[in-house]
Parts: structure tokens; sequence; C-alpha cells
């Protein structure tokens, strides 16, 4: 298994490339002129002639790709258009908000999307089943930005219940940076009243986030228990005696949680990717709010930054998963 990973890792850099032609020539391709959108509508065009200077603008595309991989290759992936920084530095800063919030959706995907499928399947037909399946075509059918305004509606507005947005509250002071996420280094500096209030906020954009992604690893789940129930040993581990939860959860489940697991791994990445929204929804400082800033702007070093960086967590994603398999089923081998 290590040698498999080792040989996935080598490739890794050759579909990094790949991505970065295609990503780069696209973003050019966009309308507008991002030097005219930082230098001001009204400025001369002296001045944006500067301003397409400074940030090579003025050159050719394949030459400007040319340098863009040959920084790269040095780790510098090019400075910020917008916020005059260094995209690694903007990645730093907003990266961590965005792991906080994906990291909890996908926590709550896996606690709440597979006991329910479970249930529902070892429940077939009851109304605990009915109840699953309609939450699940919920899930899969409600728009996310809709699910997140309704939320706020319900638990801020009428109930006052969470707060509406952000990740702290303005009383309190962001506690002293050690891993970037605000419920992690709230505990680690023991601050309670910080680490209640991150909670607070967390709360209705990571249930936003996670709600469709349970919803589909409730149904498939619910599916692969009800096909794995139906197999012979199962009814052999009946017939000698053993309890319904050893059966369940020892026999069953770990065989049916391997093509849920592929889901849970494809959910992962399509939880990074569509944080986007549910950050431009509850004005979360993350890397969504970064990427939709720099994408009305033409930040084309901040696009490419954050766009390699969303490619290289899907391959790690779905490396990470594919070693998991052999974990779980030995006939597995690589």
């Amino acid at each position: 298994m290590l040698f498999y990973a080792l040989r996935r890792l080598l490739v890794l850099p050759l579909i990094l490339l790949g991505i970065s032609v295609v990503l780069f020539f696209l973003t050019h391709l966009l309308p507008g002129d991002p030097a005219k959108m930082m230098a001001g509508e009204h400025a001369p065009p002296e001045t944006v002639e500067i301003v397409r200077r400074e940030f090579g603008l003025d050159k050719p595309l394949p030459e400007q790709y040319c340098l863009y991989i040959a920084n790269l290759l040095r780790g510098n992936l090019g400075t910020s258009i917008h916020t005059r920084r260094p995209v690694l530095k903007d990645l730093s800063l907003y990266l961590p908000a965005t792991l906080e919030l994906t990291a909890t959706s996908i926590l709550l995907t896996i606690l709440m999307g597979v006991p329910l499928g479970i249930l529902s399947a070892t429940k077939k037909d009851s109304l605990l089943d009915h109840l699953s399946r309609f939450t699940a075509l919920s899930g899969v059918s409600m728009p996310i930005f809709w699910l997140g305004l309704l939320l706020q509606l319900l638990f801020y507005r009428h109930f006052h219940l969470l707060p509406i947005g952000g990740r702290l509250g303005v009383d309190l002071a962001p506690p002293r940076q050690i891993t970037g996420l605000y419920t992690m280094d709230s505990l680690l500096a023991l601050d309670l009243r910080a680490f209640w209030g991150a909670l607070c906020h967390l709360a209705l954009p990571s249930f936003t986030l996670a709600f469709s992604s349970l919803a589909v690893v409730s149904r498939i789940t619910r599916s692969n228990m009800l096909e794995v129930l139906s197999q012979d040993y199962i009814r052999t581990a009946r017939g000698k005696g053993l309890a319904e939860m050893v059966i369940h959860y020892r026999h069953a489940l770990k065989n049916a949680f391997i093509p849920t697991l592929t889901v849970i791994g494809l959910q992962a990445g399509a939880l990074l990717s569509g944080a986007f929204l549910v950050e431009a929804i509850f004005n979360w400082p993350g890397l969504g709010l970064y990427t939709v800033r720099a994408i009305t702007l033409l930040d084309y070093p901040a696009i490419m930054g954050t766009s390699l960086l969303i490619t290289l967590a899907f391959i790690l994603i779905n490396l990470l998963v594919d070693m998991l398999y052999g974990l779980l089923d030995p006939r597995i081998r690589y």
C-alpha cells in the first residue's frame, strides 16, 4: 500500500500541471481588465499601464504562464492584485476558517448520515424509515442558499438562539492563533467563553453545508445495508443467536461501508468547494469569500492559488479513501 501511495503521489505534479494549464488560460479569457479595475474606473491610461506592467499583465499569455510555473516551482504563488500580499500568505490566513467549517460539516455528515441510514435499513418501511427517506429527499433537492437563509430567519431573527454569521462575536477577542481553528485554539487556551462563542457561530453554516451531504450518505448507507442484510452470512449469524446490534454494526456495516466511504470522500471534496456559497451567506471569512472577491476583481493569482489548492485537496482525499479500502476489506490489495 505504501508503494501504491508513493506512485499516486509521484503522478500528482503532472496532474497539477495539467490543471494549471487549463485554469490559467480559462481565467485569462474572462472578460475585463484587472489592471483597470485595480487602478480605478477613472484612472488615466498611464496609471493603468503601470499597474499592468507591475503584475506582468503586459506580456503574452504563454510567457505569463511560463513565469507563473517558474515561480510556482519555487513555492511562490504570485501576488494578489487585490490585497497586494503574496497569495500563499492570503491562503494561510483564510484557509483555517474554511478547514474548520468543512471539517465540522464532514463530522456532522458522518455522525448523522451513517446512523440515519443504518436505522432506516434496519427499520425498513417503518415511520422512522419514511422520515429518514423524506429527510434525504429534502437534503438532495433543497438549494443550499435557501436552507441557509431559512435557518438564519428561524434561529437568529425569530428564536434569537444563534448568531447570523461571522466566526466570533464582536464582544469576544479571537484566541491566540495556534492552529487557526477558533474552536481548537480556544480549547487549547482553556478559554471556554470563546469556545462556546465559536461553536455557536459554527452551528448554522456547518449544518447548512452538511445537510445535502448527510442526505446522500444516508441514502447510500441505507441501500448498501439493505443489500448486505439479505446475504446468507447474515442469516447464518442470526441462526447462531447473535444479537442484532452485533450483526448490524460488526458484520453488516463493515461490508456495507465501502461504497459509503467512497461517497463520503466525494462529499468531502464537494463540501470544500461548496463552502464558497455558505461562506458568502454567513459572512464566514474563509477561502470562499476570498475567492468570490478574487473572481469579481479578476485577481488571477488568487484564483489560480485557490483552484490549485482545492484540486490538491480533492486528489489527497481520494488517495486517503483508496487506502482506507484496504483497511476495511483485507481482500483489497494494491
